[in-house]
């Protein structure tokens, strides 16, 4: 329970816009959160909101604004390493769940 929390709260921290990224920052930014998403969906673990977020950020990047591609590929980025851990936990935890 705890975890999640900080995990939340981490994503949170990561929306939070902090200084004006640069085009480069913007783009590597972007780079990332689609790596990670086509690892989550390797993983058969992808997120429609993951998918959704990296597309808002493909669009501000086209529209030449660097802060707001940074903040959604970041958003985008831990969404999909959040859907991962989430398969990779339910890989063994669904045993819990199993009436014995």
């Amino acid at each position: 329970m705890m975890r999640s929390f900080f995990l939340a709260a981490g994503f949170a921290l990561l929306t939070l816009p902090a200084f004006a990224a640069t085009q480069a920052e913007a783009e590597a930014a972007v780079a990332a959160a689609a790596a990670a998403e086509a690892e989550a969906i390797a993983a058969k673990a992808a997120w429609t909101t993951t998918e959704s977020a990296l597309a808002d950020a493909k669009k501000a990047i086209a529209a030449g604004k660097w802060d707001q591609a940074k903040a959604a590929a970041d958003e985008a980025l831990a969404m999909a390493r959040l859907s991962i851990e989430q398969a990779n936990e339910q890989k063994t935890v669904w045993r819990n769940a199993v009436f014995r």
